[in-house]
C-alpha cells in the first residue's frame, strides 16, 4: 500500500480507502462486512469512510465493531453529518446543534473516543457558514474530532469557507469528498484547482461508477441478475449510467486494460490516482477478494501514451451527465 497526505495537512492515509455507502449495515451481512474491513486492514488500508446517514447509523456500528480489535492509532476513520437523522426540524443540516449532537451520536455508534476526519456531507444553504465552521472548530478543540472536511462542495463554497476560517483563525478544512471517476469529471474544472490552491485534498467516492467501470455491464445485453443495478430500483444514479454510448466507452476502456494486463477496475483507480490533488479513492466491497484486486491499482503507473489513449476514448462521453 502507498500513502498520501490529505491536502497540506500532516494526516497520511492509504491511497485506497474502504467505504460503507450502500453496503455495510444494508446489503452486506455483518460478518461479511467485518471480513472485508479486516482484509482491508491486513492489506495496508488505514482509511475507513462512513456516515451517520448510512442506514441510520448502522454502518458506523458495523465499522466500529470490526475495528475495535486494532490499535486506535493505526487507522483513520472518517464520518459525516448533514442528512436527516430524525423527524424534528433540527435533526438535519449543519447547524451548531445538529453538528454537536450528531458528533456525539457517531462517537457512541463507532464506540470511539475521537473521529479522525469529520465531514460536512453537503453544503447547507440555510445555515451561516460561520456557524458551521465555529462548531467544527470547537469539536477539534474538545478533542472529539482531529480534522474537518466537506463533501460535494463547489469550488466557490470551498473558497468562501477557507476565507472565513482564515479570517476567524479557525482550524482549516483539509478535505473535500466528491464523486470522481472516468465518467464524472466535473471536479477537474474548479473544485480540484481551488482545493489545491487552498490545501484541501480530494477523497473521492464512486471511483468505479458504482460498478460500471468494472466492465460487468455490457452494451446490448441484459443487466446481470445478481448485480446492484438489477436489485435496487431506488438507485437512480447507477441506472442513469446505462446509456449505450457510456457502456460502449467502458467496453473500449476494458480493451486498454486488457492490453496492459490489468483489470478495468484497476485501470480506473490508477487513472484517478494519477491526479496529485487526490488523496485517496474510496472503494466499496461486498467480498474480500474485491479489495485484494483493487489495492493492486496503487502499483500501476500509466504512461503518457496510455493516458492520451484513455482521454481520446473518454472524449465520446465528455458531455454525459448522469442523474443526481
Amino acid at each position: 500500500m502507498k500513502y498520501r497526505r490529505i491536502g497540506t495537512s500532516g494526516l497520511k492515509v492509504s491511497e485506497i480507502a474502504l467505504g460503507s455507502w450502500l453496503t455495510y449495515g444494508k446489503s452486506v451481512e455483518h460478518n461479511t462486512a467485518e471480513d472485508c474491513i479486516r482484509k482491508a486492514y491486513e492489506l495496508g488500508i488505514n482509511f475507513f469512510d462512513t456516515a451517520n446517514a448510512y442506514e441510520s447509523g448502522k454502518a458506523e456500528e458495523v465499522l466500529g465493531n470490526a475495528l475495535k480489535t486494532y490499535d486506535r492509532s493505526s487507522y483513520v476513520v472518517a464520518t459525516k453529518v448533514f442528512f436527516p437523522m430524525g423527524e424534528g426540524p433540527n435533526d438535519r443540516g449543519l447547524s451548531r446543534k445538529h453538528i454537536i449532537e450528531q458528533c456525539d451520536a457517531s462517537l457512541k455508534r463507532l464506540d470511539m473516543n475521537y473521529i479522525d476526519l469529520y465531514q460536512c456531507h453537503r453544503f447547507d444553504t440555510e445555515v451561516p457558514v460561520e456557524e458551521t465552521l465555529y462548531a467544527l472548530d470547537d469539536l477539534v478543540k474538545q478533542g472529539k474530532i482531529l480534522y474537518a472536511g466537506v463533501s460535494e462542495w463547489t469550488g466557490a463554497q470551498i473558497e468562501k469557507a477557507v476565507g472565513i476560517s482564515k479570517d476567524l483563525r479557525l482550524h482549516p478544512l483539509i478535505s473535500n469528498q466528491p464523486i470522481y471517476n472516468m465518467i464524472e469529471r466535473y471536479i477537474e474544472e474548479e473544485v480540484l484547482p481551488i482545493s489545491e490552491q487552498h490545501g484541501l485534498g480530494q477523497i473521492v467516492f464512486s471511483p468505479l461508477a458504482q460498478g460500471v467501470l468494472t466492465g460487468k455491464y455490457k452494451p446490448n445485453t441484459n443487466i446481470p441478475s445478481e448485480s446492484r443495478a438489477a436489485n435496487d430500483d431506488t438507485n437512480f444514479v447507477i441506472n442513469s449510467y446505462f446509456e449505450e454510448r457510456v457502456l460502449v466507452t467502458v467496453e473500449r476502456l476494458g480493451k486498454v486494460a486488457q492490453d496492459l494486463g490489468v483489470s478495468l477496475s484497476q485501470l480506473a483507480l490508477a487513472w484517478i490516482l494519477r491526479q496529485p490533488g487526490v488523496s485517496s479513492a474510496i472503494i466499496g466491497a461486498s467480498r474480500p477478494s474485491q479489495i485484494e484486486e483493487n489495492v493492486k491499482a496503487v502499483d500501476i503507473e500509466l504512461s503518457t501514451e496510455t493516458l492520451n489513449v484513455i482521454e481520446a476514448i473518454l472524449e465520446d462521453i465528455k458531455d454525459f451527465h448522469p442523474a443526481r
